[in-house]
């Protein structure tokens, strides 16, 4: 119980403390005109109550990482806890905050203008097929899962594929109408239930008749059940909940709609938080309800997913009333995120197309490709999936994360706020890859991944940094507008 108290007071803190300096570092002006104002269309760009946008950009990023990957993530033992707090403070929010507010003074572009702008013209490239692939992966892993709760939950008739085509649905009409109209008023909905979930298993946690085992006073070795180690694997298993690179393919949609750079940390950073507090109260409620880390491995079948054990938590604290009202929380959360996905995925092929959206039309004709994919992805198995989508999740933070070095050095800002994470990540992202198995990865030696892998981040991190000397010394010539 001290660990996870703890962690909830650390992690508020650092909103308020770590978070304004970001905040200085980068330097908001509540006087700049934002893209919602500049470039409005009522299609993409259209100025929303700053509540709203909050709770858009929460759910986008929340999805099911804070809630299926902090139980997946916490079977590694008590580190889970240590990086969903610092991870959130030292990197996820700044990587966040960072990334939107570069949207912001570019207009609202998407992620892959951005990246492409500082590191390049071929890392731009890399960087729009990477995004898509992402975001399709995102919208398929995001459909299965709250199809398989909704199956659980309705008449035998409802199975699992008439919920799929149902939920596929609702994301295409959420990619092709304006974001005002479906989004603007369905989130805040889903964002009420979402909270109510949080908020009632974190009342049980703390005034429940519950024990927390989380066993810090052993040591911080791994506790997983299959003797996977906590580094690279747990930071790749909870990513959503700590940071995650498919956050800063979600920011510009919501920077579009921002009215006032004001708003911006309380937005970007702020929900960042709120998705580390919703990880913490999930991983302690998973360890909590199972008795701790071995029997909560025992608990999930291999190549299996979280839902079953959601489910039975959710029901069994918050009574029949509340476990539904919490799961349906449990399932806007996936579908929010799937939803916002492909349609981050139709303006970033707009964006690198030059494709004028404001005609129903043409938002179809761009769409339909995405759709398609994300069709066929859907059939992959789900353990495959989720370990393709969270490795192309942590690589993708890392190439924000060097972004962002970039443009606070180009612009005499501290730029060390992003050096230092985009170095672990690094490290992490090329270990991972190296040591996974085969075929998600080369099924390399732990020891010689992370030695590579820690060579890796030395690496590029001397490029980069003769990168930005080169730019701010004259040597090398380019054009940057922002």
């Amino acid at each position: 119980m001290t660990l996870f108290l703890a962690s909830i007071g650390i992690l508020i803190a650092g909103y308020f403390l770590y978070g304004l300096l970001i905040e200085k570092i980068f330097g908001v002006d509540p006087k700049n005109l934002t893209p919602a104002y500049s470039r409005r269309d009522d299609i993409d760009y259209t100025p929303m109550s700053t509540w709203k946008v909050f709770l858009i950009q929460f759910l986008n990023i929340a999805g099911l990482g804070p809630i299926f990957g902090a139980i997946m993530g916490v079977m590694f033992g008590p580190a889970a806890f240590l990086w969903i707090v610092f991870g959130t403070i030292l990197a996820g929010g700044v990587h966040d905050f960072i990334s939107a507010m570069i949207s912001m003074r570019a207009g609202g572009v998407s992620l892959p203008e951005i990246v492409g702008h500082e590191l390049g013209g071929t890392v731009k490239q890399v960087m729009r097929i990477f995004s898509i692939l992402l975001l399709v992966l995102v919208g398929a892993v995001f459909v299965v899962n709250p199809a398989d709760i909704l199956a659980g939950m309705t008449p035998d008739y409802m199975d699992r594929l008439v919920w799929i085509i149902i939920i596929f649905a609702y994301y295409i009409l959420a990619t092709l109408l304006p974001i005002d109209k479906l989004i603007g008023n369905l989130y805040p909905v889903f964002g009420l239930t979402l909270l109510f979930m949080a908020a009632g298993l974190l009342v049980i946690l703390i005034f429940g008749d519950v024990t927390i085992p989380d066993g810090l006073g052993e040591g911080l070795h791994s506790r997983h059940g299959d003797g996977s180690p906590i580094f690279p694997m747990m930071f790749v298993s909870i990513a959503c909940g700590a940071i995650s690179g498919f956050h800063a393919t979600q920011s510009p949609m919501m920077v579009r709609c921002l009215k006032n750079e004001k708003y911006a940390r309380p937005i970007f950073y702020g929900a960042m938080v709120a998705e580390g507090l919703v990880a913490l109260i999930w991983a302690a409620a998973a360890i909590a309800f199972t008795g701790g880390y071995q029997q909560l491995f025992d608990a999930i079948p291999q190549g299996g997913t979280p839902s079953p054990l959601v489910k039975e938590i959710s029901i069994t604290w918050l009574g029949s009333v509340g476990g539904v009202l919490a799961l349906i929380g449990v399932i806007a959360a996936p579908i929010t995120t799937g939803d916002t996905a492909l349609r981050s995925a139709r303006l970033i092929a707009a964006d690198f197309l030059k494709f004028d959206q404001k005609k129903l039309l043409r938002r179809l004709l761009l769409s339909l490709p995405i759709f398609i994919l994300a069709g066929v992805v859907m059939l992959i198995n789900f353990k495959i999936l989720w370990r393709y989508f969270a490795w192309c999740n942590q690589t993708l933070a890392v190439f924000t994360l060097w972004a962002a070095t970039v443009y606070l050095a180009r612009h005499k800002k501290a730029y060390i706020v992003t050096l230092l994470p985009a170095m672990f990540m690094s490290a992490v992202s090329v270990s991972y890859l190296l040591c996974a198995e085969r075929p998600e990865g080369l099924g390399l030696s732990v020891g010689i991944s992370v030695a590579i892998g820690s060579a890796a981040a030395v690496a590029l991190t001397f490029v980069v940094l003769m990168y930005i000397h080169r730019i701010n010394s004259g040597k090398l010539k380019r054009k940057f507008d922002y």
